[in-house]
């Protein structure tokens, strides 16, 4: 066999590289990259050439990875959704397709990857094959999801800093005056003595509207307690929890919301339950603050074998604040928030205004991360 080393010590001394086919020259330098995955597929692809950079990055030798199908190198998930299939086919229309995501070494650790994927074609126009570059990005996406993450601590202390101040001014301003009020109410009716018809009925006037006190007292203090978090979400599960938020919503603010779920009796677990419970609330909270114009909220969470999909699109006219930021600028702290959420749960996120006007969020969560652990024979 015609290995790199043999290659290279032919284009030595005894070789003027001036000598050496254009062909031999190429695939010599194509073997010697380190720092680059380069190899090509036939069209059904399956792996008919690998380089150097491609065993260091992957971890497989040649002579164990050619003739295998590349999906090797994809996670469960997108093989699942036949997304390598779908790189061939858009590749092969558009005769180059780029893309970056997380992918497989030999061993089965990830690592993050930018992918170059070009269609070769003979002369007749006819697909033999395609080349496939691929790059080790794991360093830089490291750095970037550490600098994410210092700008969202940032930007989640300010928003529980705000939350604070919500809570409190709602405690004084509703739930103080009312305590207030039944206070001033019972003193007034300790104070009164006497036993005169007069005083009777006033006493039970007195006693009704301190009974209509403190149901507005426990109302407030059952509305702050479900904003924190709802007792439904812990009792009865995620979709009865979503139905009294979406209620609870339209009501609120006048908007019809529809919420349609197809979850095929997946049991949700406590962390994707609560993610999935605030990655609605605070889409509807954008809905409210941003969407000008909104008359219509649809919600759809659909499950199937192998994930989970969640969108949020309304009919109003978006400010700019809410669609996807410009370069150097960074995401709002509701979009930010929700990427983070989607992001720990191993899931791809998106949002974003629409052609025709609205605003659509978008994210996918593999079922094995939402789905509870039962245990065998449940």
């Amino acid at each position: 066999m015609d290995t790199n080393a043999g290659r290279l010590r032919r284009l030595g001394s005894d070789a003027p590289i001036a000598h050496v086919p254009v062909e031999e020259r190429y695939r010599t330098l194509v073997d010697a990259i380190q720092d680059y995955a380069i190899f090509l597929l036939d069209p059904t692809g399956h792996i008919a050439s690998w380089n150097a950079g491609a065993e260091r990055i992957k971890g497989y030798r040649a002579d164990e990875i050619i003739g295998q199908h590349f999906s090797v190198f994809y996670p469960a998930e997108a093989i699942a959704q036949n997304y390598p299939s779908e790189e061939l086919k858009r590749a092969a229309a558009l005769g180059r397709w780029e893309d970056e995501g997380w992918r497989i070494r030999k061993g089965g650790s990830r690592f993050w990857a930018n992918v170059v994927i070009t269609a070769l074609r003979d002369e007749d126009g006819d697909l033999i094959g395609f080349a496939k570059v691929t790059r080790d990005l794991t360093e830089r996406e490291r750095l970037k999801q550490l600098e994410y993450a210092s700008e969202l601590a940032a930007r989640v202390e300010t928003t529980r800093e705000e939350e604070k101040k919500r809570i409190a001014r709602e405690l004084h301003d509703d739930l103080g005056q009312q305590l207030t009020a039944l206070k001033m109410i019972i003193t007034g009716l300790l104070a009164d003595e006497g036993s005169t018809p007069e005083a009777q009925a006033y006493a039970r006037e007195r006693t009704r509207t301190m009974s209509n006190a403190i149901d507005h007292a426990l109302a407030s203090v059952r509305r702050l307690a479900a904003g924190l978090r709802p007792t439904m979400l812990d009792d009865l599960g995620l979709l009865p929890a979503l139905d009294w938020l979406v209620t609870d919503f339209g009501q609120h603010t006048g908007l019809r919301v529809a919420l349609n779920c197809n979850t095929h009796r997946v049991a949700f677990n406590d962390t994707a339950s609560t993610a999935l419970f605030r990655i609605v609330q605070e889409g509807l909270t954008n809905v409210a603050r941003h969407a000008t114009s909104a008359t219509e909220v649809v919600i759809d969470l659909r499950c199937d074998r192998s994930s989970c999909e969640l969108t949020i699109l309304n009919d109003g006219a978006v400010v700019t604040r809410l669609a996807e930021p410009a370069a150097g600028r960074p995401p709002s702290s509701g979009i930010a928030g929700i990427r983070d959420r989607v992001r720990r749960l191993g899931g791809t996120f998106a949002a974003g205004p629409l052609p025709q006007g609205g605003y659509r969020i978008q994210l996918s969560i593999p079922r094995k991360a939402v789905e509870l652990d039962l245990p065998p024979g449940q």
